[in-house]
């Protein structure tokens, strides 16, 4: 049944794809701005954390808590996006949530204790984590329309706008700009965006285009209940998606000190192991929705974890600089597309309201992230960084077994 209604919905948005609408254009642009602002606006306060840890006095332990305090917003109140979904529509939750987490961004920059910081970060990622769920549903909704992969490209702009982000935070704060000016001007860009996109975001109800697919290839929407196999099959979706932000973590989290620590790089080479990995994953989005339209989800998947368990795994039996560097490069490639693929996965899963499955999926892809460094830290303690890093082959591994869940290369013809 999950498997039918993949299929009707992709084959007759097929038949369309020679007949987009200028309203779906519109859309596209307005569902791409959303996502290169999300991943804008937050990165420009990551570079000022050290002037922020000494306005306030803060020491190492108590900045890492505070920070610590949005990704657990992010699971505390990110199950709350579906329903909000189901209640306003994709549209309205991602462009509200959105300008809400531009004006949060400013009392980050202006907390004036601990107390209030940790609750500034946590409002933070409780606001990332809806417009994330929001701004994937409703790109569904465009992808369904253009009748091919373009999730993927979407998520490349994410990336693009947090690196522009993040290099716009560090030349404000090489300039001398004030904290409170800086974040001001980021947060007040980011409602301009929201207003903007929620224009030309598409109207009506999440699952018109889903239903209207159904109607053009002559058949009703398929409806199910939610039972185990609609559980298990969420279970393996946030396994892949998971496995996928293990290997993600693996760079900004360890690149640099395996670098440094293990191998010997100086302070400028050590760095490049997190560029590595975030500038190929980065390239591999927005080239992957052609890569997925020959392909399918399934194959560029598995694809992606023999990427990664070839990759990191000769990086780590024959260590050296430009082979880590290379293995990293290699596993942002392989998981450049996985958890667009997951979310899609997800989002046609019959029977579950609007959102539903990529806020359980989004849900378990932060527990990969929230997980992964203390796993890697704590072998690492025991033996060696080297060893800990075993963790991104063997999630390749994870994404080699579960890719087969994801939908196979799309049918040229109903």
């Amino acid at each position: 049944m999950i498997g039918r209604t993949v299929v009707l919905t992709i084959t007759a948005g097929k038949r369309s794809m020679g007949t987009v609408t200028g309203a779906a254009v519109r859309a596209r642009v307005a569902v791409a701005t959303v996502f290169f602002t999300n991943g804008f606006v937050f990165a420009n306060a990551v570079p000022r954390y050290p002037e922020i840890k000494d306005d306030l006095g803060l020491s190492h332990t108590a900045l890492g808590t505070a920070i610590a305090a949005m990704p657990l917003g992010a699971l505390v109140i990110g199950l709350l996006a579906s329903p909000l979904i189901k209640r306003f529509g994709s549209a309205w939750t991602a462009v509200v949530a959105l300008a809400l987490l531009g004006v949060n961004v400013v009392f980050i920059g202006t907390a004036p204790g601990f107390a209030l910081l940790c609750a500034a970060l946590f409002i933070a990622g409780s606001l990332d984590s809806i417009t994330d769920v929001a701004m994937n549903a409703h790109g569904m909704r465009v992808q369904r329309l253009y009748g091919r992969s373009i999730l993927n490209f979407f998520h490349g702009l994410w990336s693009v706008g947090a690196v522009l982000g993040g290099l716009a935070g560090a030349g404000a704060a090489q300039a001398g700009i004030p904290l409170p000016v800086h974040l001001a001007v980021a947060g007040a860009l980011t409602v301009g965006a929201a207003a903007m996109a929620f224009r030309f975001l598409l109207p009506g109800p999440d699952d018109a285009e889903r239903e209207a697919a159904a109607d053009d290839a002559g058949r009703p929407a398929v409806r199910g209940g939610i039972g185990w196999p609609v559980i298990r099959l969420l279970a393996v979706l946030g396994l892949l998606s998971g496995a996928a932000a293990v290997v993600e973590d693996s760079g900004s989290s360890w690149g640099s000190v395996y670098l440094r620590g293990e191998l010997g790089a100086n302070a400028a080479v050590g760095g490049l192991g997190f560029a590595a990995l975030q500038g190929a994953q980065t390239v591999g989005r927005l080239l992957g929705d052609r890569v997925v339209h020959r392909l399918g989800d399934r194959d560029t998947s598995r694809l992606g974890g023999l990427l990664v368990v070839t990759g990191m795994g000769a990086a780590l039996l024959w260590p050296s600089v430009p082979s880590t560097l290379a293995g990293f490069a290699l596993a942002g490639l392989g998981i450049a597309t996985l958890i667009p693929a997951a979310f899609h996965a997800a989002d046609e899963i019959p029977g579950l309201w609007p959102g539903a499955g990529i806020t359980v999926t989004a849900f378990l892809l932060r527990i990969g992230f929230l997980l992964s460094p203390p796993l890697v830290g704590v072998v690492a303690d025991a033996s060696s960084i080297r060893l800990g890093l075993v963790v991104v082959p063997l999630a390749g591994l994870v994404i080699l077994l579960t890719s087969g869940i994801l939908e196979g290369r799309r049918p040229a013809r109903g």
